[in-house]
C-alpha cells in the first residue's frame, strides 16, 4: 500500500478553515465581534509562528458552537461551505488528489482543524479518511466545547498517523505528505517524499537546506 497524505488549510484549499470559520461566526452574530475576532487573530499569529497552544486554541474554537442545535449546526456548516470554502478551491488542488487516486494509492488528509469543520470539507475534495482533531460531543451529537484524544497537530499527527495504520492494519511501503506549513516538519521528517506546497518562510528554507520538492498549488 502506497499513502498520500495531505494538510488541508493553505496547503489543498487557499486558506485556513480554522479562521475563516471564526470570521464566519463573528460575521453570523454568534459571538461578540470585536473580542472574538482580535482572539482569532492572535491565535492565528500564533500558528503561523509555530507557538499555538492547540487545546487553548480548539477550546474557543468550539465555544460557539455549545447548545446550538445539530440541525442548526449543519446549516451553518453548509452556509460556511458554499460562501466561504468553495471560492477557495483550488483546481490544482484537485488535479493532485486525483494524480495519487489514478495511481492506486490511499489517500489521508491529516489536519489539526477539528473534525466538525474539516470533514464536510475533506468530503467535497473527494476523499473519504481524514485525521482531525476531534471535538466532544454528547449522545446528541450537540458540541460539548472541549477536545477527545489526541490533536492532531505537529507531533501529534504522528501518533495520530501511528494509531490509524494500526487501525486499518497498513502498512505503507512509500509515503508522500504535502504541506504549507512548519507546524508539519515533524511528520514531514518521517515520510518518503516530503513535499512543501505554497510553504511558509521557515518550511521553505527547511525544504530548500533539504533537498525537499517545493511546489505551488495557486500559481497559474
Amino acid at each position: 500500500m502506497k499513502l498520500a497524505i495531505f494538510d488541508l488549510d493553505n496547503t489543498l484549499i487557499a486558506g485556513d478553515s480554522d479562521y475563516e470559520w471564526g470570521e464566519f461566526v463573528v460575521r453570523k452574530g454568534l459571538v461578540d465581534a470585536q473580542t472574538y475576532a482580535a482572539q482569532n487573530a492572535a491565535f492565528y499569529e500564533d500558528y503561523k509562528s509555530g507557538q499555538l497552544d492547540i487545546i487553548a486554541y480548539q477550546r474557543f474554537a468550539l465555544a460557539p458552537l455549545v447548545g446550538i442545535p445539530v440541525a442548526q449546526l449543519k446549516a451553518l456548516h453548509q452556509e460556511f461551505m458554499q460562501t466561504v470554502i468553495e471560492p477557495l478551491a483550488l483546481p490544482k488542488a484537485f488535479a493532485l488528489i486525483e494524480q495519487h487516486r489514478s495511481q492506486g494509492h490511499q489517500l489521508l488528509v491529516i489536519t489539526a482543524t477539528n473534525r466538525f469543520i474539516t470533514e464536510p470539507i475533506v468530503r467535497w475534495l473527494g476523499i473519504d479518511e481524514i485525521i482531525a482533531t476531534d471535538p466532544a460531543f454528547d449522545e446528541q451529537g450537540h458540541v460539548l466545547g472541549d477536545v477527545v484524544g489526541i490533536p492532531s497537530f505537529q507531533e501529534g499527527k504522528i501518533q495520530r498517523l501511528q494509531h490509524w495504520l494500526a487501525q486499518k492494519g497498513f502498512t505503507p511501503s512509500e509515503t508522500w505528505f504535502y504541506s504549507d506549513s512548519r507546524n508539519d516538519l515533524p511528520l514531514l521528517q518521517q515520510v518518503n517524499h516530503p513535499i512543501a506546497v505554497d510553504p511558509d518562510d521557515v518550511l521553505r528554507e527547511y525544504a530548500q537546506s533539504h533537498a525537499w520538492p517545493i511546489m505551488s498549488l495557486r500559481e497559474v
